[in-house]
């Protein structure tokens, strides 16, 4: 089928060619809203008249970066990606992913499930909402998809067939390098320039060699490394929940990459939520279940991580026999050690580049005070440069939360 950008009316007629869609409504009139609120795509929730719950997703990639416009070209493959790698992590973790009615490439469109009984992460954990299974889920889903598609648990073959499934989505790959790593340390038109403009803070942290030189190297692993399928923007507004349940949603930044960056991109934004309370609640309480939470994530992660490690006899990197048992758990210690550090590391840069550059956070960007936003953006660079310039030497979970407190 040739693409077509679809609106508000002409998402239902395409609908209506759809068998999975029509036996999910049956003959219920059908009213369409668009819901979506991201940097990339148009999401659009189309609902029995007679059932408002009654509902379906519908995503469909434009080839255009949405939040700046038209102007900006982007290649709507990007969907493709996103279809592969939520069939991939749907298979691996299925109680975090959300049902697939319809996928078309040639369409760049996806419909799912409709999540009417949760809430986004970040607007939950704004309003102070706390989540007791968060923690368990996320560090399930997370050790679950980043070992099962990694050399620790695939044979060679199995992880080179992924890597070509997966690292042609090379224009989302340039965004990341570009405004995670690159842009937003640099005057560049992709900036918040206005906010740049005469800011003493932007530019000492465009004048931070130290800062760079430090984010060049994470830069590097994250172009180079093949280490898991990652979901490459795993922030708080991919995650969907409730008391009970956890959906990660949105993966098309999807490609075979570095083990850490999923899991420092989950901190970033749970440590910017930090500060938002830290600035405009004031919240101690809440301050502290959300160190609390980072630390559960870490650690659980950990251990599960490190369970299924022991539990794979056989992989592209290990070969039963090939080494004691005492050995193979010390290799196991300092692998682990290192994905959790490169995670600081990623979590600094991630917190650093959403402070000035394009697409900044809410918690932050969104507080109206400009004497509180100022405040909110300090707090942000040190703790990121903090991450960034120590990320190797960090041995302890609690040395991360100390970096953390100290600052606010």
């Amino acid at each position: 089928m040739e693409y077509k950008e679809l609106d508000v009316k002409s998402v239902i007629p395409y609908l209506k060619g759809v068998d999975e869609v029509i036996n999910y409504f049956g003959s219920d009139e059908l009213q369409v809203k668009e819901i979506g609120d991201g940097n990339l795509n148009y999401v659009y929730l189309v609902s029995s008249a007679s059932d408002s719950k009654k509902a379906l997703i519908v995503k469909q990639a434009v080839p255009y970066l949405r939040c700046v416009g038209e102007e900006f070209a982007l290649g709507r493959e990007r969907m493709t990606y996103e279809i592969r790698a939520l069939s991939k992590f749907k298979e691996i973790a299925p109680e975090f992913v959300p049902n697939l009615y319809h996928v078309s490439e040639d369409m760049s469109i996806v419909v799912m499930q409709y999540l009417d009984s949760h809430i986004i992460l970040r607007s939950g954990l704004t309003d102070k909402q706390k989540y007791s299974n968060f923690s368990e889920h996320i560090s399930t889903y997370l050790a679950s998809t980043l070992f099962q598609t990694s050399s620790l648990y695939l044979n060679s073959t199995q992880k080179r067939q992924l890597i070509d499934e997966f690292n042609s989505n090379t224009e989302l790959c340039k965004l990341t390098e570009d405004f995670v790593f690159t842009s937003a340390f640099m005057e560049d038109e992709t900036n918040d320039n206005e906010n740049v403009k005469d800011n003493p803070h932007a530019k000492k942290l465009f004048n931070d060699m130290e800062f760079k030189e430090k984010v060049l190297e994470l830069k590097y692993k994250f172009m180079t490394s093949t280490d898991a399928l990652i979901h490459g923007d795993l922030h708080t507004g991919s995650i969907m929940l409730n008391s009970d349940e956890t959906y990660v949603i949105d993966p098309e930044f999807a490609f075979v990459g570095p083990f850490g960056f999923d899991i420092g991109a989950l901190v970033a934004n749970l440590v910017n939520n930090y500060i938002h309370h830290t600035v405009v609640t004031k919240d101690e309480d809440f301050k502290e279940y959300l160190l609390q939470t980072i630390k559960e994530v870490l650690e659980l992660f950990g251990d599960k991580f490190l369970k299924l490690f022991k539990s794979q006899k056989n992989s592209a990197l290990f070969v039963d026999g090939y080494i004691d048992e005492e050995s193979a758990n010390r290799y196991r210690e300092k692998f682990l050690k290192q994905i959790l550090q490169d995670a600081i590391g990623y979590a600094g840069c991630k917190m650093a580049r959403r402070v000035f550059g394009v697409a900044g956070v809410a918690e932050i960007r969104g507080i109206e005070d400009n004497v509180l936003r100022r405040e909110a953006e300090v707090l942000a660079l040190a703790i990121s440069r903090e991450f960034v310039l120590r990320y190797e030497d960090i041995n302890t979970i609690d040395e991360i939360l100390e970096i953390i407190k100290s600052a606010g």
